[in-house]
């Protein structure tokens, strides 16, 4: 993408009431306002509440509000150049149940109050398969650590990659800590009976993974021991 085109998209994002893009200093400075708020402020009502971390261009998170209007949803990422496209879409398309935060996902603590999160999705996100980039890795012990933090005590994780080593150290780490695994496979779109919000929302790369023959892997697992 084009630094002009990246630039015309972060000026609209600016101007789209359903985008939320907090300075660094305002997030571990504990003065954003709407940390544990974010029900009534944002979305004015009670429903549950569902993060996408990493969302790329937010298609996950758009079409996941679509789907179920009786939770809403927030697409997160540090690139709002992407998840411009669906900000965009869910303002064109008037779907109220989803916005958009950029920051960094190790900010994710910041952002959200203690059990105001009910799930969580993660979305293709890069393995970093070398072994000192393990510190970014969206599902390492830090990671884990900080989503316990913000999700309620019931609150779900779904991880959905086509990374083979990613779905492997993850299912690692969580039977290492003892978590609960409540679903996991290696290949979703062969076995029957998986979760429908899993099989029936595709992200664009996940289209193209899939014309690849590449098994897409899902776990769900919770913070129970």
């Amino acid at each position: 993408m084009g630094s002009k085109n990246k630039l015309k998209r972060f000026k609209e994002n600016d101007t789209f009431s359903n985008v939320y893009q907090p300075k660094r200093e305002e997030l571990v400075g504990s003065k954003f306002r709407l940390k544990g708020h974010w029900r009534e402020e944002v979305f004015k009502n009670d429903n549950p509440m569902v993060l996408e971390l990493g969302c790329g261009k937010g298609e996950y998170s758009v079409a996941l509000a679509q789907k179920y209007p009786d939770k809403n949803f927030i697409g997160v990422d540090i690139k709002g150049a992407r998840f411009w496209r669906g900000a965009k879409t869910a303002i064109e398309e008037d779907i109220p149940n989803v916005a958009f935060l950029r920051t960094q996902i190790e900010l994710i603590d910041f952002a959200f109050a203690e059990n105001e999160v009910d799930e969580i999705w993660i979305t293709f996100p890069d393995p970093q398969i070398k072994y000192k980039r393990t510190k970014h890795r969206l599902t390492n012990m830090s990671f884990l650590e900080r989503y316990k933090s913000i999700l309620k005590p019931d609150g779900t994780v779904n991880l959905k990659t086509d990374s083979e080593f990613m779905h492997g150290y993850t299912l690692g780490l969580l039977h290492g800590l003892r978590y609960e695994v409540m679903y996991a496979n290696h290949d979703v779109y062969k076995q029957e009976g998986s979760p429908a919000e899993v099989t029936s929302i595709q992200t664009f790369y996940e289209s193209q993974y899939l014309e690849q023959n590449k098994p897409i892997t899902y776990i769900k697992f919770n913070f129970s021991s």
